[in-house]
């Protein structure tokens, strides 16, 4: 794979080589968990409800996920800063800091939720009738955490270093696994969600070992080490660094997990569980619709990261305008499909017409306002890639706990909504919080560009 050169190549060129492959990987991704929902979906006479069961889970894997990309989006602009700056041994250093609190938490949170599944599970709304498919799928889910932080948590050190296809590879090896092993121990060995998530278990083995095995390698600039407990108190400033600007992305996931809860419970007192599992299928769609908007700023990330470290602000400038504008335009175009095509998007996930009947304006309702998640993941990704934890952190607490919870509670309790003011909320904290967050950016970052072109 050809290595990027972020410090001659040019923006244009280095932005698209490293955003394609992420979102290639990023699409296969998404396939670990969509993929199951697929075939979950369609389990026969029972299938609906099993897909709500995998819907009460999401809490648990988003804050799993939240914590890995405190550590591997949290250090990987610090790891690009240094690179930047000519200093190749610190960026090492970094890296393998990140591995170690990688590998420690994901011992930690295995032994602690394995422990607590079943009420935990009760915490986050199952009923009686979706526990029997959400705990057997959690539990064997949890075996797999060291794998899933291990892939996903190195991954941004391996694009960092220029080599977004190993990065792709690095997923696409797992979920090749998933895609085919899903249907074998679901249908074939009669395991259903079980079977669901060994399938996915065995997939991110495969891709943690294949990221492990290239970061230790001669390839990779700089090298993958355990390194001791002494070594890490030695340098818990570096830790500190990175969990503080990791710590923006751990909140923008967990507080994903608080409006999954209030979402969940709401929609129980007011729809039923039918209503969860049509949420499980929205949410699904829009994963699906995020994933380029994801790649664009991942793949910016390193290189507004790089020149910054460098002292180069007009490069810097480039590379937001060209995420800026590219991520517009998509977000115009995809919210266009769904609401033009709203029983295409659902029926990925289930062929019952009932269903999707009930699950289009809901649909709608949830995408209404998709045009201005673009700004709020444009002002994000700057704020990230800047090291400006303290804008990064406020926006990503700032959209979903201040805004979508209370407006969510207050559509439902106080209007009477019932149903529909839970995806109401949803729009209106994009148009609002995606707003605020672009602004803020504009009005922070663009004076400082000016003051580095200046001096």
């Amino acid at each position: 794979m050809k290595q990027i050169d972020f410090r001659h190549g040019k923006i244009g060129y280095n932005i698209l080589m490293t955003a394609l492959p992420l979102l290639v990987a990023q699409v296969i991704t998404l396939l670990y968990s969509i993929v199951d929902r697929i075939y979950i979906g369609r389990m026969g006479d029972y299938g609906t409800i099993a897909l709500g069961g995998i819907g009460i889970c999401f809490p648990v894997i988003t804050i799993i996920t939240g914590i890995t990309n405190m550590f591997g989006m949290g250090g990987s602009p610090l790891f690009s800063m240094e690179l930047g700056k000519g200093r190749p041994q610190n960026a090492e250093k970094i890296m393998n800091i990140a591995a170690f609190m990688l590998f420690w938490s994901a011992i930690i949170i295995t032994i602690a939720a394995e422990a607590t599944a079943q009420p935990l599970l009760r915490l986050l709304g199952a009923s009686d009738n979706n526990i029997i498919f959400a705990l057997p799928y959690l539990r064997i889910y949890l075996i797999g955490t060291i794998f899933s932080m291990a892939a996903t948590g190195l991954n941004p050190y391996v694009n960092a270093q220029g080599f977004p296809g190993i990065g792709m590879f690095t997923v696409v090896i797992g979920a090749v696994l998933n895609i085919a092993l899903d249907p074998v121990f679901i249908f074939v060995f009669g395991m259903g969600v079980s079977g669901a998530a060994l399938a996915t278990v065995i997939s991110q083995a495969a891709s943690a070992v294949f990221v492990v095995v290239f970061l230790i390698g001669k390839k990779s600039d700089q090298r993958l080490k355990l390194i001791s407990f002494r070594e890490f108190i030695e340098n818990r400033k570096i830790a500190g660094n990175i969990c503080s600007l990791g710590l923006a992305v751990f909140i923008m996931q967990s507080t994903n997990s608080l409006v999954n809860i209030v979402n969940n419970k709401l929609l129980a007192l007011f729809g039923g569980d039918i209503y969860i599992s049509i949420l499980t299928i929205v949410a699904s769609v829009r994963q699906i619709m995020e994933v380029p908007i994801h790649s664009i700023g991942e793949g910016t990330s390193p290189t507004i990261s790089f020149n910054y470290g460098a002292l180069r602000p007009d490069h810097m400038s480039k590379a937001m305008r060209i995420m800026i504008i590219s991520m517009i335009i998509y977000t115009a175009v995809s919210w266009a499909a769904v609401f033009i095509w709203p029983s295409f998007f659902i029926s990925i996930f289930t062929s019952d017409q009932a269903f999707i009947e009930k699950a289009v304006p809901a649909l709608h309702i949830y995408f209404f306002a998709f045009i201005f998640q673009a700004l709020q993941t444009c002002g994000q990704t700057v704020f990230k890639a800047l090291n400006k934890k303290k804008h990064a952190i406020f926006f990503s607490i700032f959209r979903k706990v201040v805004i979508v919870v209370p407006t969510a509670l207050l559509l439902t309790l106080v209007f009477n909504m019932g149903v529909n003011g839970v995806f109401i909320a949803e729009p209106v904290s994009n148009v609002i919080g995606g707003t605020a967050c672009f602004v803020t950016m504009l009005l922070t970052v663009i004076p400082e560009i000016r003051r580095m072109r200046d001096n």
